[in-house]
């Protein structure tokens, strides 16, 4: 085996192919870190106006959600707390 093929491959591992994986994923987690402060710094901005944060986080949340997961996931709160005397 050459020296080029055994840096390439060391133990059936294509060596630069996960090279750049792993760059490219600790890339893209500082890029998530950069994020995540931005984020931080929106809900920030709405609680100094008065927002309550805790619930605009909750909207997010649903909004991701497909119209009929939603419709579910509330259905199944508003039986909960029906059961448990909250409603």
């Amino acid at each position: 085996m050459s020296d080029e093929q055994n840096n390439s491959q060391i133990g059936g591992i294509a060596a630069e192919a996960l090279r750049q994986f792993i760059e490219r994923i600790e890339r893209l987690e500082e890029e998530k870190k950069a994020l995540a402060a931005d984020i931080k710094d929106v809900y920030s901005q709405a609680k100094s106006q008065g927002f309550d944060t805790k619930i605009m986080r909750k909207i997010v949340s649903l909004r991701r959600l497909e119209d009929q997961e939603r419709e579910e996931t509330e259905q199944l709160l508003d039986l909960y707390k029906a059961a448990l005397g909250m409603a």
